[in-house]
């Protein structure tokens, strides 16, 4: 009687196991979207308002109008994603302050923002703006917000470690959609982003304005490379600060401006925060030293002016008329404690290793001589960003245009 008692028991349990995980399988609890937004991968656009949208790297993403990311909401972009911009400056992405965006690619699959067009060119789309909460100095003193000139979205503030996401493995080609010749789209513009960001594997190809420009903030970056872009590489003004490796230049397609554009402020040379940044292992590539007038009119590896401070580490610098152009007397005035090049290879075709001018009132002149030699603390064999002006090793697999 016990042993038939166990066996039954025993049936009972094992019959009540079946059925229990039949149920589970069978009727699996439905997901509930995070997010009242729904992704058209065909016609990609709208105010993501709430909960985390994350899109399906399996689909390409016709960016046809503008995606913006409002305060307390997150858009996730998995690795291998392609998002293609169609609609000129209509078509752009966009993140308020409070708003978050995750680029989560790999250097296998990198996520692509490109042109939907069948023929690709400069200026297809606009590009990536990220507004953030950290200091700005438009206002003298780093409490100030203001209005992004693209995108129409407040910036600035008091939070300097503000967290906007994560972009990393993310190429950003054909960007720079413009509305007229003083308002137009960078690949990525950073507005009073904080250091909570991440920015890190990051291409601007091909755009028709800068690759990058920095407006005010202190968000850090590594490995970013620009190439191609039709005006500056790399651009900072409105007291940017922030720790920097591993950049790599180079204009090419027969346009561009300058290597790098670095201003503190252009209405106020003194106003504070101070634009502060360093970068270690920097690689500028130009088109030759010849050029000087038509596309090439302003033929310098780095632009420094109104009043920025900037310390450079371990630069190589290949084929500019001008290595270092600095200008005005804030900016000049810091030399050479907290604005020098330190470690400087000049690996060819650099006609003037450095140009000076004392000139804070009208700068577009040739204003008065200055020796500003004292700028490069010392030369030596710099690779660069890692391989003099060819391709580093960390750019290796993801990126294009070498």
């Amino acid at each position: 009687m016990k042993k038939t008692t166990v066996k039954l028991f025993g049936f009972l349990a094992l019959t009540a196991g079946l059925m229990t995980s039949c149920s589970s399988n069978d009727t699996p609890t439905p997901s509930v979207p995070s997010s009242t937004f729904t992704a058209d991968a065909s016609n990609f656009q709208g105010t993501i308002t709430d909960g985390e949208v994350t899109l399906d790297a399996s689909k390409t993403y016709k960016l046809t109008g503008k995606i913006q990311v409002n305060n307390g909401a997150t858009l996730t972009i998995p690795a291998g994603t392609v998002i293609e911009g169609i609609g000129g400056t209509a078509s752009y992405i966009a993140i308020a302050q409070g708003g978050k965006i995750n680029v989560n690619g790999t250097a296998a699959k990198p996520v692509v923002m490109t042109s939907g067009l069948t023929t690709k060119k400069a200026g297809d789309w606009g590009g990536l703006v990220i507004c953030g909460k950290a200091p700005i100095n438009r206002v003298s003193g780093g409490t100030a917000t203001a209005q992004s000139e693209v995108a129409d979205l407040s910036y600035g503030g008091t939070i300097s470690n503000d967290n906007s996401g994560v972009l990393k493995y993310l190429r950003i080609e054909y960007a720079g959609a413009a509305f007229n010749s003083e308002k137009e789209f960078n690949g990525l513009s950073l507005f009073g982003v904080g250091s909570g960001t991440t920015v890190d594997y990051v291409e601007f190809y091909q755009g028709a304005d800068d690759g990058v420009e920095f407006f005010g903030g202190t968000v850090n970056t590594s490995n970013l490379i620009s190439i191609g872009n039709e005006d500056d590489q790399f651009d900072w003004t409105e007291g940017w600060s922030g720790t920097n490796t591993n950049w790599y230049g180079k204009l090419d397609f027969g346009k561009g401006n300058r290597g790098i554009e670095a201003d503190n402020f252009e209405l106020g040379y003194a106003n504070t925060p101070i634009a502060n940044p360093s970068i270690t292992n920097l690689t500028l590539v130009g088109p030759g030293s010849a050029p000087t007038t038509g596309t090439w009119l302003e033929n310098d590896a780095m632009k420094l002016r109104r009043g920025t401070k900037g310390i450079f580490t371990n630069v190589a610098l290949s084929g500019w008329a001008v290595g270092f152009n600095i200008e005005n007397d804030e900016t000049i005035a810091f030399i050479p404690t907290a604005l020098k090049a330190v470690n400087v290879n000049f690996i060819a075709d650099v006609t003037t290793q450095t140009k000076g001018k004392l000139n804070a009132v009208a700068p577009a002149t040739s204003g008065v001589s200055s020796d500003v030699s004292a700028f490069v603390t010392s030369t030596g064999t710099s690779t660069g960003a890692g391989n003099g002006a060819g391709m580093p090793a960390w750019a290796a697999s993801w990126s294009v245009g070498f």
